[in-house]
């Protein structure tokens, strides 16, 4: 496993700016502010430039990012779509709420370009049309969250799983479904202290800015990968006592050893 998830295309020396990739995320709320910043921190370690379009009513965050998030560029909501046509992969979902704004968004954006390159988390998974869903598209659903797709729609079953998407279920063994596959590729790992919140927001920038310049399979098996080994390694050093903070300066160091 380890050697295919190093097959993950580096930056060349000779390549220019831009040429490494450029991520939209779209994410954010009043309620759930922080979980789209480490989204956007881990992404702009790998990517060479990050987007980020937060919601309307979190105008506050918006000004404070622009004064503080040095590794990106802020963008309006009235810009996105500008934005989607520049990236190569967009995130969607990180600390967005359930609500009916979000549906909206997420559902006309994946029916309006849904030749796009798109991992969809958190609270644009829970609110989007399944039947939108294509295989240019990644859902990062834990097990509640693939319970409640499987409600609506009997594809996700992840005994049976024929859903016409990438999947990286999460758990304490991750699970990794390409379209129409019933029998997922696992990859184990991780321990107590990634429990907490924000890993998976974490797990969602590292698998989109990988998104932007691997295929999607490769992409969720090196995500993965590198998640939980920057876990593991966090916990040798401190045990469980760990932040999301901390895994996100973490996994770059795992990932230039995997492919240096």
């Amino acid at each position: 496993m380890k050697e295919k998830i190093a097959e993950i295309l580096l930056p060349k020396n000779n390549s220019h700016k831009g040429q490494n990739g450029k991520l939209l995320i779209i994410g954010g709320s009043e309620l759930f502010h922080a979980a789209s910043k480490w989204s956007l921190d881990v992404a702009s370690k790998i990517v060479d430039m990050v987007f980020y379009s937060s919601v309307p009513s979190n105008n506050k965050l918006i000004k404070e990012a622009k004064e503080n998030f040095w590794n990106g560029i802020i963008i309006g909501r009235n810009q996105i779509e500008n934005y989607i046509q520049e990236a190569d992969a967009i995130l969607i979902g990180p600390g967005m709420d359930r609500s009916f704004y979000t549906k909206r968004l997420v559902n006309k954006l994946l029916k309006k370009y849904s030749d796009k390159k798109w991992v969809i988390d958190a609270g644009a998974l829970q609110m989007l049309d399944a039947k939108l869903l294509n295989q240019n598209h990644i859902i990062t659903p834990h097990h509640q969250e693939i319970t409640i797709l499987n409600k609506k729609n009997k594809n996700f079953d992840e005994n049976n799983y024929q859903a016409n998407c990438f999947c990286l279920l999460k758990g304490p063994t991750d699970k990794i479904f390409e379209p129409n596959k019933a029998k997922p590729q696992k990859i184990s790992g991780g321990n107590a202290g990634m429990t907490k919140g924000g890993t998976g927001d974490v797990l969602a920038g590292l698998l989109a800015a990988l998104y932007c310049k691997n295929n999607a399979l490769q992409s969720c098996l090196a995500a993965s990968y590198v998640n939980k080994k920057a876990g593991e390694e966090l916990y040798k050093i401190q045990g469980p006592y760990f932040n999301s903070s901390d895994l996100v300066e973490m996994v770059p160091q795992i990932l230039w050893q995997i492919t240096k």
